[in-house]
């Protein structure tokens, strides 16, 4: 988020309320959306206020007029409502840089100008060092039915997930998570439990309309834990050793199954030489590097 650096009014060249014609270079990694509102509250019609350095910008969703027509009549109601949420949305350094919903950040339409933000995957283990997987339940607007890692979902722009120290708070969003998705008590699973691993940045579509683009931390965590899956969040589930995934993975391979694209691209990049390593995750820590996939 850029500060106030210069007095308001703008001088004649620059943007009032959108109404001068100059050049429009965003600070955003996508184009305007015309949604975007500064710091002296006018909204951007066309583009140009979020490009002066005097602005305060931030993403938010001003209406709907700007925003793609969606049909969610025949999606969930649930998964309906939480596509209120918000997102935190990133630059490709994952510097933040505002916040929109959860819809408009996974609509293929924004994600294709750019639009990237942040999220997480949890990789619990059992101490027979077993991986707990899920299967996304049909009701998912995003890749329903898919098999993947423990749970996979976004840290909210709230005061407390926005904390970066550590990434603190996309470790108490995935506290938040296992508990909506698993059922698991947040006592068992505390921000504390989980080992931060690294970054990965990919973009995947679901469908026509829905995809995914986003920068994943990866967490890990070994415990013991009760389940008590929503079902509108969770299909099935199960512990997997390796062997047994490996042979999930080349069911998916076939057809026979299918498994989220963020799942598989860290199963066959990564995910085997750390499950190998469980105790002893500390070498394979990199906070500093974004492994685009």
């Amino acid at each position: 988020m850029r500060r106030l650096t210069a007095a308001w009014p703008p001088a004649a060249n620059q943007c009032h309320r959108c109404k001068t014609g100059h050049v429009h270079r965003p600070r955003l990694p996508y184009p305007c959306p015309g949604n975007i509102t500064c710091s002296a509250g006018y909204r951007c019609g066309g583009g140009c206020c979020c490009s002066s350095d005097w602005l305060t910008v931030f993403v938010r969703k001003v209406g709907t007029a700007a925003m793609p027509e969606i049909n969610t009549q025949d999606l969930d109601e649930q998964q309906v409502q939480l596509l209120k949420e918000m997102c935190i949305v990133i630059d490709e350094n994952d510097n933040r840089i505002g916040a929109d919903t959860k819809q408009n950040c996974h609509l293929n339409e924004n994600i294709e100008k750019g639009l990237l933000h942040r999220a997480f995957s949890v990789f619990l283990f059992n101490m027979d060092n077993k991986l707990l997987l899920q299967q996304r339940s049909d009701a998912k607007i995003t890749f329903p039915d898919c098999f993947t890692n423990t749970c996979c979902s976004h840290p909210l722009s709230t005061p407390l997930e926005l904390e970066e120290n550590d990434a603190i708070g996309v470790r108490r969003a995935a506290q938040r998570r296992l508990k909506a998705e698993l059922g698991i008590p947040l006592e068992q699973v505390t921000p504390e439990d989980m080992s931060y691993l690294t970054r990965i940045h990919y973009k995947a579509q679901s469908n026509g309309i829905w995809g995914e683009h986003e920068i994943d931390y990866i967490l890990f965590v070994q415990k013991t834990v009760m389940l008590n899956p929503d079902p509108n969040e969770i299909k099935s589930y199960c512990y997997v050793t390796q062997e047994e995934l490996r042979e999930l993975l080349e069911k998916a391979s076939q057809g026979e199954v299918k498994i989220t694209p963020w799942f598989r691209l860290i199963a066959e990049t990564f995910l085997f030489k750390w499950w190998d390593n469980l105790d002893n995750l500390k070498r394979f820590v990199d906070h500093d590097k974004i492994h685009r996939m």
